[in-house]
């Protein structure tokens, strides 16, 4: 059984505030280049993965034998996977991939949703959630008792992507170490009414008409606002360590911001135009002496794909042959 996820691009977060008794409130964008995740039954656990990735798979193949009985004995490789605490959503991709594979080898119905449950996902915002589950554009309704319910998805243009930018820093808030920035944040409820303004009548009817510079505008807008309910805890509405990074993509991209904690960073673009970005991109990031990895995202409208290993095996030969 061979799981593909996507990434999950960080869009924002509406209010932290829980103004109206739902905290939170989540936006962001599934794209292509995911985990690669290959999971059979076998005589014991077998996990040929590193570091956090092999502790998260073992914690959901505990979770799902707790919950369903499906057993620990699983051979489980990653074939390909999202770096860890860049931005990009890798544990709650892994998590659901591990749990679908075992669901479908075990021939049991339930859905992305009850897995996440089961998984201890979505206590902050359920974007990961639904880009695993639909792809595309996603909102997610905000926190109160259980999972944050998918109130918007809509695919995301196909003739827009992302100039992503991956800079060699200090990594990302772990889950552990966000637990009390995320349980302590106040946020303002002025900031989390003029984000919410922007989404409704600025972001959605702007990706609605396919209209990119309005969506970007917004996108940039949104991002800045998002950064005042976090400035305590990262120095400014973004990471004092990519902004000069993000002074290139506002110049170059429709809009620009960090995805969660960074260090990666986004500019809009159109898909045709990632050529000459990517080579001016590298040119600003050799001049300032920045490490970094400049690569294209795009958008992933399909969500998680599971295909049987005799499905791959066949898919690779006739590609091979072709």
């Amino acid at each position: 059984m061979i799981i593909r996820t996507p990434r999950r691009l960080h869009l924002g977060l509406i209010d932290p505030a829980a103004t109206f008794g739902r905290r939170f409130g989540s936006l962001g964008v599934a794209l292509e280049g995911g985990y690669e995740v290959r999971i059979i039954e076998g005589e014991a656990m077998e996990i040929a993965a590193e570091g956090e990735d092999r502790k998260t798979i073992e914690f959901a193949i505990k979770r799902m034998n707790s919950a369903y009985e499906t057993g620990v004995n699983y051979i489980v490789e990653i074939r390909k996977a999202i770096p860890r605490h860049v931005g990009l959503g890798s544990t709650t991709q892994l998590s659901l991939a591990v749990a679908t594979g075992i669901v479908r080898l075990k021939n049991l119905n339930v859905s992305v949703e009850e897995l996440a449950r089961i998984l201890g996902r979505g206590k902050n915002g359920g974007a990961g959630i639904y880009s695993f589950a639909y792809g595309g554009f996603v909102i997610d309704g905000g926190v109160r008792d259980s999972l944050p319910p998918l109130i918007f998805r809509e695919d995301f243009p196909e003739e827009w992507a992302f100039l992503l930018v991956i800079p060699e820093l200090k990594p990302g808030l772990d889950e552990e170490e966000e637990k009390p920035v995320m349980a302590g944040v106040v946020g303002r409820a002025d900031v989390a009414m003029e984000i919410s303004h922007r989404v409704l009548l600025g972001l959605l009817p702007a990706l609605k008409e396919r209209d990119v510079e309005t969506f970007g505008e917004h996108l940039s807008a949104i991002q800045r606002l998002v950064g005042k309910h976090f400035e305590p805890y990262q120095g400014g509405e973004f990471r004092e360590d990519v902004k000069l990074i993000l002074d290139f993509l506002a110049e170059k991209t429709y809009g620009c911001g960090q995805s969660s904690w960074g260090p990666t960073v986004y500019g809009l673009i159109l898909r045709n135009d990632f050529q000459r970005l990517n080579a001016e991109a590298h040119d600003y990031l050799r001049e300032h002496g920045i490490r970094a990895k400049v690569e294209l995202g795009l958008p992933n409208n399909a969500g998680a794909e599971v295909i049987g290993d005799s499905a791959f095996l066949e898919r690779l030969i006739k590609s091979v042959g072709g």
